[in-house]
Order: C-alpha cells, then sequence, then structure tokens
C-alpha cells in the first residue's frame, strides 16, 4: 500500500462514507493517516457518576434506563436519556443526557443500551446533567478492543462518519501500511530516541500509555514545524544569492526632507531607518519587516527609504490593501515630497495621477509609484525598480508579494505592518525577513481613553459626542456591516446612517464604506479631512492608515462584532492630533469572554500588550493565516502552547542552511523533496 493511494480504490470503504471523508479533505492514505485525534479518551477504566457539576468535561459508561422525548414552541424538541452506572455504586445517582433539536438522537439511542458519553456535567435541581455530550454506543462486537478498554481516539468528524467508523477504518489502514512508506521528515537534533514517523504515528493513533501518546505527539508536532521552518529557511536562502544592487544613495536629500520636519524623529525610528539605509547600502537584497504600532511613524520611515533609493537613482513602489490608503499615501507623499522635486505617480485600479512635469513612468527617472495590487496585475512597467514597500502586509499573500518582488535584479523589500504579534508567530509567518521594530510612540501623538459602554447608555454618550463635535472635533461612527441582513442581527452602516444624520444634527453627516464608487470616497474624504464635514459614518474601511488629526472620537456600534485586533486598528484612526481623543465601543454582548475582550482596550493602547492579550483569550486561532503566509496549514501543532517545539524546529532548519545551503549533502536530499512539495514548484536554489 502506498500513503499516495486513493481511498477510493480500497472496495471495503463505501462510496457515501468516500462523500463524507471527502468533505474533511480525506482523499489518500495519507489524509486518513494524518486525521489525527484531537483529543484521547481514557477507557481502561471508567469513574464512577460524579455527584457535583464540574467545569472539566468527563467520560462515562452507562446503560440506558430511560428515553423521553419533549416537545414545545412547536418545532422544538428536547430528546433525553437516563443512565445508570453499567456497575451501581451505592452512592451513585443516574445521569440525564439531553440533546436539544438533534433529531437524529433519537434514532441511535434506546433503552437497554450502554453508551460512553463526554461532557460537563451540571447539577439541574437535584440531578446531574450533561447537555449535548458527545456519545457513542457500545456493541458486542469482535473489534471492541479497538474502541474500548484502551486510550481511544476521538477524531474530528462529520455527518454519516461515526467515531466507531473512523476509528476503525484508520486502525485497518495501520494494520496494512508499511513503515517505509511513512518516512521520517525529522532531522536527527530532534529526534527522541529512535522513534521514526512510522511508529509516531501508530502511537498517536492508538498508544499503549500517556507517556507513549505524548512522545509520539511530540515527534508529529516538531515535524510539522519543522516543515514550516524548513520552507521558511529554503525563502530566506533564496533571497540572500539573488542577484541584487546597492540602491543606496548619498542621503543628502533624505537630510533636507528631515530637517523639514516640524518635529524630531524619536530614537527607534532613527534607529530603524540605520538599519535600513545599511540594507540599502549592500549588494545582496533587503527583505525586513518593518513592526510598529498604530501612529508610531512607520510611513515616515518608508519615506526615508524611498529617498535614499530615488537618490541613488532608482524608482520606488509603495503598495498599500486599499485604494483610500493608496490615495492617503499619495496626498501625503505629495504634500511632503513635491517641494523636493521629487516626482510620484498614482496607479489604482480606477485612478491614474502624477505629480511633476515629465510623463507617467519614463525610462530612467526618478520617482515613486504609489498603488494597491493593480501595481502586480496591470501592465505598470518599472524601469529601474530599486525598492518595494507593502504596507499592511497581512493584506497582501505571499504570491502577491512574490510577483512584485521577484524581478532581476532583485528589489530590495520592506514590508510594514501596524499588526504587532507575538514572537512566535512573528518568527513563523515572517521568519524569512529581518525585523525592525519602532517600539516608541511620537510625542506628540495624543492620548486616547477607551470606554465600553451598554447600548442602553447611547443617549448619554450622544450628549458627549454633541459636546465635543461643538468644540470642533471630528467623529467616527464604525459599523460592522454595509447592509443589515436577516441572519445578522447587527446595526448596518447604511441603515444607520439617516439615523445619525438626525442625531447630529446640525452637524453634517456622511457615509463610506467599499461600494461607493472611488471617486465619490474621495471626495467625502476630501471633506473630512478639510473639516466640512463633521462626521463620517462608515464600515470597517477606515480600519488601515486614513490619518485626519481633528478626528479625536470614534464610536465603534456592536463592538463584540470584532477582533481585539482589529478594534485597536480602529482606534488607531483617531489621536493623530493634539487633542485628546475619546474611543466609545458600544455593545450590548453580555457575555463573559466579550466583557474580557473589550476590557484590554480600556486598560491598554499599547498594540503589542493588545496582541499579547488577543493570544491568550482566543489562541492561534488563524492568526497565522496560512493562506496568507503560503506555509502548509497546522493539523496538530499549537503555536501557542508548543511554542519550545516551533523554537526547537527553527533552530534545527538553520543550522542545516547555515552548513548546507544548497541541501547537496545525503542525508538533506529528503529536505529538497519536502520543500517542493510545499511549494508546488522548484526549488530555484537547489534545483
Amino acid at each position: 500500500m502506498e500513503i499516495s493511494q486513493p481511498l477510493s480504490e480500497f472496495n471495503w470503504i463505501p462510496r457515501p462514507r468516500l462523500l463524507a471523508l471527502r468533505r474533511l479533505g480525506i482523499e489518500t492514505v495519507e489524509d486518513l493517516l494524518s486525521h489525527f485525534p484531537r483529543r484521547h479518551e481514557d477507557r481502561t477504566e471508567f469513574p464512577h457518576f460524579p455527584r457535583e457539576e464540574s467545569e472539566v468535561p468527563v467520560c462515562l459508561c452507562g446503560e440506558v434506563i430511560k428515553t423521553s422525548l419533549r416537545r414545545f414552541g412547536g418545532w422544538k424538541k428536547i430528546f433525553q436519556a437516563t443512565l445508570q452506572e453499567s456497575q451501581p455504586n451505592a452512592l451513585s445517582e443516574p445521569l440525564v443526557c439531553r440533546w436539544f433539536n438533534l433529531h437524529y438522537v433519537q434514532k441511535m439511542i434506546a433503552t437497554g443500551q450502554r453508551i460512553v458519553v463526554f461532557g460537563k456535567p451540571r447539577l439541574r435541581g437535584k440531578r446531574i446533567c450533561m447537555d449535548h455530550p458527545e456519545f457513542e454506543v457500545i456493541e458486542n462486537d469482535e473489534e471492541i478492543s479497538i474502541h474500548f478498554r484502551r486510550i481511544t481516539p476521538i477524531y474530528p468528524a462529520t455527518e454519516g462518519l461515526s467515531q466507531r467508523v473512523l476509528r476503525s477504518m484508520v486502525y485497518r489502514l495501520l494494520k496494512e501500511v508499511a513503515d517505509q512508506s511513512l518516512e521520517t521528515l525529522l532531522p536527527r537534533a530532534l529526534m527522541n530516541g529512535d522513534m521514526t514517523r512510522a511508529a509516531a504515528i501508530r502511537a498517536f493513533h492508538f498508544p499503549e500509555s500517556w507517556e507513549q501518546q505524548g512522545g509520539a505527539r511530540e515527534h508529529l508536532v516538531l515535524s510539522e514545524f519543522f516543515a514550516m521552518q524548513i520552507l521558511i529557511a529554503s525563502r530566506r536562502t533564496d533571497a540572500s544569492i539573488r542577484t541584487g544592487q546597492a540602491h543606496c544613495g548619498p542621503g543628502a536629500l533624505l537630510n533636507t526632507f528631515l530637517k523639514s520636519l516640524p518635529f524630531e524623529l524619536t530614537g527607534a525610528q532613527r534607529k530603524v531607518i540605520a538599519e535600513i539605509r545599511r540594507d540599502l547600502g549592500a549588494t545582496h537584497p533587503m527583505n525586513r519587516l518593518l513592526q510598529g504600532d498604530v501612529g508610531s511613524g512607520k510611513t515616515l520611515v518608508a519615506i526615508a527609504a524611498m529617498l535614499l533609493v530615488v537618490e541613488g537613482g532608482y524608482q520606488a513602489a509603495f503598495m498599500a490593501p486599499t485604494q483610500i490608503l493608496a490615495e492617503q499615501h499619495y496626498d501625503v507623499l505629495r504634500r511632503w515630497l513635491d517641494p523636493l522635486g521629487v516626482r510620484i505617480a498614482l496607479r489604482t485600479g480606477t485612478r491614474q495621477e502624477e505629480s511633476g512635469p515629465l510623463p507617467l513612468f519614463a525610462s530612467g527617472e526618478r520617482q515613486i509609484i504609489v498603488g494597491t495590487h493593480a501595481l502586480i496585475y496591470e501592465s505598470v512597467s518599472f524601469s529601474n525598480l530599486g525598492l518595494v514597500v507593502i504596507d499592511e502586509q497581512h493584506k497582501f499573500g505571499v504570491a502577491q508579494r512574490a510577483r512584485l518582488i521577484m524581478r532581476e535584479p532583485a528589489p530590495d523589500v520592506l514590508v510594514m505592518t501596524a499588526t504587532p504579534i507575538p514572537r512566535t508567530l512573528t518568527m513563523t509567518i515572517y521568519g524569512d525577513l529581518d525585523i525592525s521594530t519602532i517600539d516608541e510612540m511620537p510625542r506628540n501623538r495624543g492620548k486616547i481613553t477607551t470606554a465600553v459602554r451598554d447600548e442602553s447608555k447611547l443617549s448619554e454618550v450622544l450628549t458627549f459626542l454633541r459636546t465635543q463635535l461643538e468644540t470642533g472635533r471630528q467623529l467616527y461612527v464604525i459599523y460592522p456591516l454595509i447592509d443589515e441582513t436577516e441572519k445578522l442581527d447587527v446595526k448596518a452602516a447604511a441603515a444607520e446612517y439617516e439615523v445619525w444624520r438626525e442625531r447630529l444634527h446640525p452637524f453634517r453627516c456622511e457615509l463610506l464604506h467599499g461600494r461607493i464608487p472611488a471617486q465619490e470616497k474621495q471626495q467625502t474624504m476630501q471633506r473630512f479631512r478639510r473639516g466640512e464635514t463633521s462626521a463620517l459614518i462608515s464600515t470597517t474601511v477606515l480600519e488601515v492608515g486614513v490619518d485626519v488629526p481633528n478626528a479625536s472620537l470614534m464610536l465603534i456600534e456592536g463592538a463584540e462584532r470584532f477582533g481585539l485586533a482589529q478594534l485597536h486598528q480602529l482606534r488607531g484612526r483617531i489621536g493623530r492630533g493634539e487633542h485628546k481623543s475619546y474611543c466609545i465601543l458600544l455593545t450590548s454582548a453580555q457575555v463573559k469572554e466579550t466583557s474580557a475582550k473589550l476590557a484590554v482596550l480600556e486598560t491598554t493602547s499599547n498594540g503589542f500588550e493588545v496582541a499579547e492579550a488577543d493570544w491568550e483569550l482566543r489562541g492561534p486561532g488563524d492568526l497565522l493565516g496560512t493562506a496568507q503566509s503560503g506555509l502548509p496549514a497546522l493539523k496538530i501543532g499549537n503555536l501557542k502552547s508548543d511554542a519550545h517545539l516551533m523554537r526547537r524546529a527553527r533552530a534545527a532548519a538553520v543550522l542545516i542552511f547555515e552548513a548546507d545551503p544548497r541541501l547537496e549533502s545525503p542525508e538533506n536530499q529528503r529536505f529538497r523533496r519536502l520543500i517542493v512539495e510545499q511549494r508546488g514548484h522548484t526549488f530555484s536554489s537547489v534545483s
């Protein structure tokens, strides 16, 4: 049996199960063997039924002594099964299991059956209950040893695939597959004793002890992390061996610009500019991440880098994720750089513009081209590209970035993010980049006070907002949607716009969202910047980059609908001037998790602290953004709890490439294949 063999070739797997497996993304032997358990249950010996409730889920076994079905409110149903311990204890009470509106459960559970349930015991009146427990019916068949009297795997499942069916299929495949077809991916430095990948997969699915399960999981997590880190290390090696040029001018233009500023750079900005200047002066291409909090002055650092390149006789491209942000960067650059004689061009999907007397993209002329992803897909002709600056890198994918920067000779690349992320994620997502951090805020930034308010307090909030508007300040009102939908009971920007016009009369309000034509959006933003509009009713199109110093007020409706990092980004649109700013998070949710999330923003305005809190509150989630990062998805590893394993995997991958950059030694040949498989194309530095 080959691990690449399609499951459809096995006549013992019926078609309905093949279709169910396909819903889980499982089509080959390898897919099924790497469909790892999400947890294991100790079924070697079941505990007695609990007499008290618990926050910790427990696994229990009992006999169904009674079932009932109650209907209420028309179509709503509660199916209830009462369990008694298989070996009754004098002190044990029956356990009541309840399922709400799960019609299939009543067809599967009958009086007299033995079932295993997993869930949290709760005290309901005088009874111990489990609501919506996972369950499995015990059948007296010859395979009972697969499912019971052992540490039992519990898999991610789907309709038409019970735990018993999945477990039996995995068990059968493990009996038939040969060890040598499951190649060990780990280098010797990461291996724990003599455990191979085949042994780890067998032990993780069906461990004989908890110690064996832990050792097998560590091997598999390290394998997964090492596959990521070897790909990241190969990207870094690819970049380092590419042909590049020194793009740095002498710095006179930069010095003139810095002297014209009405403020001093922070120490952090000076440090980062020095790092970038050193890279621009080297002959190998720069690949650097600039990480800084909202409003820390990343754009100014990017301008400094572009001026050095322009003075060196090269072009610079400045790529932003949205048209609004691209146009704002264009306006800012013109305001600051027109007096220096630097020509700037704008290229978006709907607008082309230039400053200066020369034709757009004239061959050999120094210039800065600002744009959206249109810079990648449209026929923009760069005659002498020396630097690519990508703002809000997380909004772009690796493939998009590569399309712009994979040129010969290679341009220098500076990617920027205002979304600080924990170190474990940084060394994963951006492990192929050198990292610069602006960890100091400019002195002229206004203080932002953040407050969480219930919707019932809206009248008090309105009184406060009107008082602030009367002093000349401006307001953002942010909604999570454009139009209301039946599925989500969320107020929407378009629907609430007229309401806000009445609430704030006579102050002028305008509406802004992504579906408004580009020219109208531009005109709306220009009026707001000039102070002709007092309030902007908007969606998250304002999340990044919009900079209006006089806008010192923000009200976010349905704040519980936003992620913590997104709320911090939105809040960063205010506090950009000298006035004290206020961000009000309006919510109707009294959920414990929501309260904890929003309370973080009340206590800190530091983006790095917000990122760590987000990490603690919701775990890794899709913070990795594998689709955007170009990295393989994680099946078993947890970037938070397994951070120490990621550090080990990274160190091992770096050492391998330092000793053998082209992976030519016999023991490193398998890593070449691994990289090619993950990339989906030839690995250039080892081809």
